[in-house]
C-alpha cells in the first residue's frame, strides 16, 4: 500500500489515548479518528491528535484501513467482529477476549476475511525481551515476578488475564513446547477477581516456569529469569535491561564465570507494537504477535484460571 494507512482507535481510557498519541505521530500511518462512548474524553484526545472523535465504532466502517481496540476486554469480541468481517484489520488489547470461545470467533473471521489479526501483547516488543531471545536456547527453569500497586482500571479481570498473561505469552514463544502440567493458587484480595496469583508451569520440554503476579504490592517489579546449562539471563522489563552470566570452561583450568550487562536499544514497547501493526497491514504480513499467540496465552491464561477456581 503506497498511501499511509488509516487508522482509528476505539476505546481511549488509560491506555488508549497512548494509542492515539503514537498512531498519529507513526509514519505511514494517518489517525483518522477516536472512538469513546465518553464523548468528552473523545473529543480531548481527538484535539490533541488532530482527528475526528467519534462515539459510535460502527461509524468508522469505509473509513480506515486498520483500527486499534483499547476498550474493555468484555468489549474486544463485539467491537472486532465487523471489522475483521469487512477485512479491515485489528489489534486488539490483551487479553483478546473474553473466552476462548470469542478467541476463535475472531481468528475465524481474520481467516475467512484475510484481514490482519494482531493481538497487544506489549512486552514481546520490549527491547529487552527482543535483545533475550535468541540467548535462551534450552531454558530449564524460568522464574517471573510481576508486581504492581493496586490499580483504577481492568478491576473486570483476574490479575492472570491482566497481568501474568504478559509473561504467558513470552514464555511461550522462547520456550516452544507443550504445557503437560499446571498448578496454580489464587487469592482474592480487595476485589471478587483474583488480585494475586502463582502459577508453576511444567513443559514437555522438562522447563518449569514459576509465575508470580499481583497488583497488590506497595512496589512495582516487572523481571523474568532464565536459567539453562552453563548460562543464567535475566531481564528488568520496566527498566529494560538484562544481564547475562555464563560459565567459561577452560582446558586444565578452573571455570569461570562471566558476564554482565548486556547492550539495549531503549524504546517504547508500545510504539514497536503499532509500528509492527502498521507495517504488517502494508505489507501484508504476519504481525510479530498474531491472534494464533493471542490465543494461546489467552488459553494458558484461561487454564491457570481454571485451576486457581478447582484448589
Amino acid at each position: 500500500m503506497a498511501e499511509p494507512i488509516r487508522t482509528a482507535v476505539v476505546g481511549v481510557g488509560h491506555l488508549g489515548r497512548h494509542h492515539a498519541r503514537i498512531l498519529a505521530a507513526l509514519e505511514g500511518a494517518t489517525l483518522v479518528a477516536v472512538v469513546d462512548t465518553v464523548a468528552e474524553r473523545a473529543a480531548e484526545v481527538a484535539a490533541a491528535t488532530g482527528c475526528r472523535a467519534m462515539t459510535d465504532y460502527r461509524e468508522l466502517l469505509g473509513t480506515v484501513d486498520a483500527v486499534s481496540i483499547a476498550a474493555p476486554t468484555e468489549l474486544h469480541h463485539e467491537i472486532a467482529m465487523p471489522f475483521l468481517g469487512a477485512g479491515i484489520a485489528v489489534l486488539v488489547e490483551k487479553p483478546m477476549a473474553r473466552s476462548l470461545a470469542e478467541a476463535d470467533a475472531l481468528l475465524a473471521a481474520a481467516n475467512a476475511s484475510g484481514a490482519t489479526l494482531a493481538v497487544g501483547q506489549t512486552e514481546r516488543y520490549n527491547p529487552a525481551v527482543a535483545a533475550v531471545m535468541p540467548l535462551v536456547t534450552s531454558p530449564r527453569f524460568i522464574e517471573v515476578h510481576r508486581l504492581g500497586v493496586f490499580p483504577d482500571r481492568s478491576l473486570d479481570i483476574d490479575v492472570v488475564f491482566d497481568l501474568m498473561i504478559h509473561d504467558l505469552d513470552v514464555i511461550a514463544a522462547i520456550v516452544r513446547s507443550k504445557v503437560v502440567s499446571v498448578e496454580a493458587v489464587g487469592v482474592p484480595v480487595l476485589t471478587p477477581k483474583y488480585d494475586i496469583a502463582n502459577a508453576r508451569l511444567r513443559f514437555a520440554s522438562g522447563c518449569i516456569a514459576n509465575l508470580t503476579a499481583s497488583r497488590i504490592s506497595r512496589d512495582r517489579v516487572r523481571k523474568i529469569r532464565f536459567f539453562q546449562p552453563d548460562s543464567y539471563i535475566s531481564i528488568d522489563y520496566a527498566a529494560q535491561e538484562v544481564e547475562g552470566w555464563r560459565l567459561v570452561r577452560r582446558d586444565g583450568g578452573r571455570p569461570t564465570i562471566e558476564g554482565g550487562a548486556l547492550p539495549v536499544e531503549k524504546d517504547e514497547p508500545l510504539r514497536r507494537e503499532l509500528a509492527d501493526f502498521v507495517a504488517a497491514v502494508r505489507h501484508r504480513r504476519r504481525p510479530l504477535v498474531d491472534g494464533e499467540a493471542g490465543r494461546a496465552a489467552l488459553e494458558l491464561a484461561t487454564r491457570i484460571a481454571e485451576k486457581m477456581e478447582s484448589v
